[in-house]
């Protein structure tokens, strides 16, 4: 597969990484644990090197999934995790940058992901009572005991990156960016370009909408997040399947998937971009890969800009109280 550079970082990953997320949280009922260690496995075989988790999935077992999957490859892979959730014993769920927290929870996270050190380690959100200079200088002096690699931020604003970045550099920024959710694209992406930053798109697939498998009709389970997400409630997901007839238009010229011209789209943005598409299955993992080989023309760019500014997709991406705790 391609590898990227995240930003002037020189962190080389795949163009395409594995989020990991869904094996075990937020999708409906676990998947069987022996499964997805293969799954993961099967991705570092076909050439994926990029792989994304975090505390708070499970809480901890996430991890502990990806750890043991990728002991085998440790020397050939990259693994990311994030901090900043109020866990364990006595916490309270809440938000927690605080620099004796992020501490803690790299020394947690390192024995579950079985790593000497961690290699990307994100603010997973922006703490409001915690001056980002001291969460980036938390950070800085975790790389330079060795037990970090490199600092990331999910879902900050551009003013926060310049915050951080100043403090420490930062290799990535991560957040949800797609054909129907776009946002970054006005301020936190220049930010990044102009910064040497590299951008990791989370559900590139629209948490699976943007793969044309999801209707109006389609059941979810009972713990699966999307039941909670306004963008998903079936009369949403109707007024959207504009977005997915868009996708499957170009697939069927292209011989591909609307999953594949969907990631291709993302990937043809910027060559610091890397899309974490997530999924339990083998045929699933294995369609988006080939999504690399795809290359959209600047003549397919300007027709699906042009197509989509046309479309207005319903539903807010997340409740209130969960969208607040984005673009600080």
């Amino acid at each position: 597969m391609e590898m990227r550079k995240l930003g002037n970082s020189g962190l080389e990953v795949s163009a395409i990484g594995l989020g990991c997320m869904g094996m075990n949280h937020h999708r409906g009922p676990a998947p069987d644990r022996t499964e997805m260690i293969a799954l993961i496995r099967a991705a570092v075989e076909r050439g994926v090197t990029f792989f994304d988790t975090a505390e708070v999935y499970g809480p901890f077992t996430n991890e502990e999934l990806v750890g043991e999957a990728l002991q085998p490859f440790r020397k050939g892979v990259v693994i990311a995790t994030k901090f900043g959730f109020d866990l364990g014993p006595g916490g309270s769920g809440g938000l927690n940058s605080r620099p004796e927290r992020i501490r803690q929870v790299a020394e947690d996270s390192l024995k579950r992901l079985r790593v000497e050190a961690i290699d990307l380690f994100y603010q997973h959100r922006v703490d409001p009572d915690v001056p980002i200079e001291d969460v980036a200088g938390t950070v800085k002096n975790l790389i330079t005991a060795g037990k970090v690699k490199h600092f990331g931020l999910s879902e900050p604003g551009a003013k926060t990156i310049r915050r951080a970045h100043a403090v420490q550099p930062i290799a990535a920024v991560q957040s949800e960016y797609s054909l129907w959710w776009r946002l970054p694209e006005a301020d936190v992406l220049p930010a990044c370009e102009e910064l040497g930053i590299g951008f990791v798109p989370y559900s590139p697939l629209g948490r699976g909408f943007l793969t044309g498998k999801i209707d109006e009709t389609t059941p979810f389970g009972s713990n699966d997040n999307r039941t909670t997400l306004p963008r998903f409630t079936p009369e949403a997901r109707k007024a959207n399947r504009p977005v997915v007839d868009l996708l499957e238009k170009l697939g069927d010229e292209r011989h591909a998937t609307p999953a594949q011209i969907a990631l291709a789209w993302l990937l043809a943005q910027k060559p610091w971009i890397v899309p974490i598409p997530g999924t339990t299955k083998l045929h699933r993992l294995e369609e988006n890969i080939a999504a690399a080989l795809i290359e959209l023309t600047p003549d397919d760019l300007l027709s699906i800009d042009a197509a989509t500014s046309q479309i207005t997709v319903a539903g807010d991406r997340y409740p209130q109280a969960e969208a607040d705790l984005t673009r600080r």
